[in-house]
């Protein structure tokens, strides 16, 4: 999985998992950085002294405090609102129906088409 910014960090220093636990419980705030954590930080309790020590050694470089505004990443409710336009274009829903249902346009739904590589044979012959 592609995570963004500070996520993508986070997860090379103390894992995927340990990003998405970040991202869901202080993903769209602004959170405060220790250089070094005490190990009942609540990051350490959250996903453990090590990760949670190595992610602010990450983030602050060891040498003073950092606020860091999460970014919410596939936890956000934009992400989960694209997976579902995902999986109904891939279940074959016509491009008016998503719409309705998710809120999405069509000119955007037709651009997550297209980036999925997914291609109708709508039947009809080309002009050109």
């Amino acid at each position: 999985m592609s995570l963004p910014g500070v996520l993508a960090e986070i997860a090379e220093v103390a894992g995927e998992e340990a990003a998405l636990a970040l991202a869901s419980r202080v993903g769209g705030t602004m959170v405060y950085f220790p250089p070094v954590p005490a190990n009942d930080h609540w990051i350490c309790r959250l996903i453990g002294r090590e990760a949670g020590r190595a992610v602010c050694d990450r983030l602050t470089a060891g040498v003073g405090p950092r606020r860091v505004e999460m970014p919410l990443g596939p936890t956000g409710a934009q992400a989960k609102k694209r997976a579902q336009v995902d999986e109904l274009l891939r279940a074959d829903m016509s491009e008016r129906d998503i719409a309705l249902r998710t809120g999405y346009t069509i000119s955007a739904i037709r651009k997550r088409k297209r980036k999925l590589g997914i291609v109708r044979d709508d039947g009809q012959l080309s002009l050109f």
